[in-house]
């Protein structure tokens, strides 16, 4: 039997969720715990109950839709994404994962199949970082700690708010941990954000792993002085630093770690006017590569590169920590199933790292996780100009059902 989710109802329910926080120009705004976030969560589980499926938010505010299993005490296999979005964000990261899951389980139940394991689909709290980042999936992986409540990426006060909205507690997020032994996997689908898949015209990514990242924040500190007055060679100019180390980082990259990026996103130049010479350089540094060995490395260089720029302008360097997550590979039972099913699909495929984090890579710390890609037009991501083909969600959507089924019944699906 080659069975595939409806396509008509797969895509009414897509187009249902993309109105729930629309904004004027086609895209999403439905930050973490916003009223638009839990008007989509709460738009899940009336379609979840619609279709038989039991309802379940666990207290760090994971929204979960099951097909139980009939042998009892039977492990779930989890399938999901994520419904908050970026400020002013596209339809289609996140959201495309959570509908397809929910039509897979849907499609399943509808065909009479019994599986050993539960199927369960899950909405995780704040995947995109507006509060915390990954912060539901981390909650449920017991990986998430109590210093990331207390000085959220967000601020606290934008966390207590959410929290309040939603009925959430510190205790809830710390005390959400599951059991891995009841877990019997993690599948999610969803855009690659990247151009690959389309610069290849390949329809299917059987993700690898994802990235680790590490972000700190780098301080040069020179002398401010009247811009007028002080001759260019007598200038201890913070931004000069800052400046060059942005270059030089980029051409380190291109040059040593082929595999990797790195990223300045925030720059803070004090005491910020016209007519003075920044007498400091604040800026945030990102990066990012796909192995932990890679990671340490480029870290180091980078580093390392940022205190040689110091002494060459005579400014003086403070780093400090902002965040890290290790790299996470995707199970290879995990990648086997999801390329079977696209085989069965006759969907060309490819395997791929994935360059953004994703909630995959916390459920990788506890079970066997695997991801699904399917392509971005231009890599767009993150813009309400995000998009992809609609054949394209519907093979993604069909390669997740029938990866489910092997990963549940360890078996054919053809």
């Amino acid at each position: 039997m080659t069975l595939l989710v409806n396509p008509d109802r797969f895509k009414q329910d897509f187009d249902s969720l993309a109105k729930i926080g629309s904004t004027p120009d086609g895209g999403v705004h439905r930050p973490a715990l916003s009223e638009a976030n839990l008007a989509a969560r709460r738009w899940f589980l009336a379609r979840a109950t619609e279709a038989g499926l039991e309802t379940r938010v666990d207290s760090a505010g994971n929204h979960s839709a099951i097909f139980n299993s009939p042998i009892s005490n039977s492990r779930s296999l989890l399938l999901g994404s994520h419904t908050d979005s970026v400020p002013n964000g596209g339809r289609f990261d996140g959201a495309l994962g959570v509908v397809a899951a929910l039509e897979a389980a849907r499609t399943i139940k509808e065909a009479g199949l019994n599986l050993p394991v539960n199927l369960e689909v899950i909405d995780f709290t704040d995947e995109e970082g507006t509060l915390a980042g990954i912060l539901g999936s981390q909650a449920l992986a017991g990986q998430l700690k109590a210093e990331t409540l207390a000085q959220p990426r967000g601020g606290r006060d934008l966390l207590e708010a959410g929290m309040t909205r939603a009925g959430l507690t510190d205790s809830g997020f710390l005390s959400a941990k599951r059991d891995p032994e009841t877990l019997a996997g993690y599948l999610e689908l969803h855009i690659e954000q990247g151009p690959r898949l389309v610069q290849s015209a390949i329809a299917i990514g059987v993700v690898t792993g994802i990235v680790g990242i590490k972000s700190y924040r780098l301080i040069y500190r020179g002398k401010a002085n009247h811009a007028g007055t002080t001759p260019m060679e007598s200038r201890t100019d913070a931004s000069l630093g800052a400046a060059t180390f942005i270059l030089t980082a980029r051409e380190l990259v291109l040059r040593d770690f082929p595999t990797c990026v790195v990223n300045v996103g925030q720059m803070n130049l004090r005491p910020g006017a016209f007519n003075i010479i920044p007498g400091v350089a604040e800026f945030a540094l990102e990066y990012r590569a796909p192995e932990a060995k890679q990671l340490k490395e480029l870290g180091s260089a980078l580093l390392s590169l940022a205190e040689v720029i110091g002494r060459q302008y005579g400014l003086k360097l403070t780093v400090e920590p902002v965040g890290e997550c290790e790299p996470a590979p995707m199970s290879e039972r995990a990648q086997a199933a999801i390329a079977s099913a696209a085989d069965s699909l006759a969907l060309s495929r490819t395997a791929l790292h994935s360059g953004a984090g994703h909630d995959a890579q916390s459920l990788a710390v506890i079970t066997e996780a695997g991801m699904i890609f399917i392509p971005s037009r231009d890599g767009i991501s993150h813009s309400p100009q995000e998009f992809s083909e609609w054949e394209a969600c519907l093979n993604g959507a069909n390669v997740l059902l029938r990866a489910a089924l092997k990963m549940a019944e360890g078996r054919s699906i053809d």
